[in-house]
C-alpha cells in the first residue's frame, strides 16, 4: 500500500484528498504540525507528498527545498496560485507536478498513480480496491475473491468500480448511469437494473451473496460485512 503525506491547511480539502486516496487503497496521512513537516516525513517515510504552497509558518516552497536536501520522494503541489510564475517556481524548487485548485479528485488520483508508477518503475503496477475480502483489479477489470479470479463485463466493472470507490456510502442510480454512460452505450433505468442484476448473479456464483445492497428509492451500497 502506497503512503501519501498531505501538507494542506484547509481541513476540508485535506479530508477530501485523504478519503479519496483511501478509496484507492492508499494510506493517506495529513500533517499534524506545520512547524515539523520534515520530522513527520522522516517518521512516516511517504511514497509521495501532496503539498499546498501557502501554509502556516513556512510555505510549501520552503518545505520542498528542505525535502530535496535529503529525499527524492515525488512531490505534487496543489494551489490556487496558478499563474505561470508560481508553476515555474514550484518545478524549479523540485516539485514533480502541479495541480491548480479547485481540482477534480479523479484528476488528482490519475496524477498520483502516474507519478507513483514513473517513480518506482513498476511498469506492471496495478491499483486495486477492496471490500469484504474482494479485490477489484483496475488494470485488467477482474475481481479476486478467495483465490478465484472473476471476469467482469465492461458494464459490470463500471458499476462495481463506482460502488467500491464509494464503499460504505449509498450511490444513486443517476451516478451509476453516468458511470455506464462513459461506455458510449445509452443507459436507461431498466438497463441499469438489468446490469446490476447480472452483476449480482456473477458475484453470488463466486460466493459473494448480498455483496450489493439496494436502498429502495435511492440507489445501491457496498457495506462491510
Amino acid at each position: 500500500m502506497y503512503k501519501i503525506y498531505i501538507v494542506e491547511d484547509d481541513k476540508g480539502i485535506a479530508d477530501g484528498i485523504s478519503n479519496c486516496l483511501a478509496g484507492w487503497n492508499m494510506d493517506a496521512r495529513q500533517v499534524s504540525d506545520f512547524r515539523n513537516v520534515m520530522q513527520e516525513i522522516g517518521e512516516y517515510d511517504p511514497d509521495l507528498v501532496i503539498m499546498d504552497i501557502t501554509l502556516p509558518y513556512m510555505g510549501g516552497y520552503h518545505w520542498c527545498q528542505e525535502i530535496r536536501k535529503t529525499s527524492s520522494v515525488p512531490i505534487i503541489f496543489i494551489s490556487s496560485a496558478t499563474d505561470n510564475m508560481n508553476i515555474i517556481m514550484a518545478m524549479n524548487m523540485g516539485a514533480d507536478d502541479f495541480i491548480p485548485k479547485p481540482f477534480d479528485q479523479s484528476v488528482l488520483v490519475a496524477k498520483v498513480q502516474a507519478l507513483l508508477r514513473r517513480t518506482y518503475d513498476f511498469s506492471n503496477a496495478s491499483f486495486a480496491l477492496e471490500a469484504c475480502g474482494a479485490v477489484l483489479n483496475t488494470d485488467n477489470n477482474t475481481l479476486s475473491y478467495k483465490g478465484n479470479i472473476i471476469e467482469l463485463s465492461r458494464n459490470e466493472y463500471r458499476i462495481l468500480l463506482t460502488l467500491m470507490q464509494n464503499k460504505g456510502k449509498v450511490v444513486s442510480r443517476d451516478k451509476l448511469m453516468e458511470a455506464l454512460w462513459e461506455t458510449d452505450c445509452f443507459v436507461d433505468e431498466n438497463t441499469l437494473t438489468v446490469n446490476v442484476g447480472r452483476l449480482r448473479r456473477t458475484l453470488e456464483a463466486a460466493g459473494l451473496k448480498d455483496f450489493i445492497k439496494t436502498k429502495f428509492g435511492v440507489g445501491y451500497i457496498l457495506e462491510e460485512m
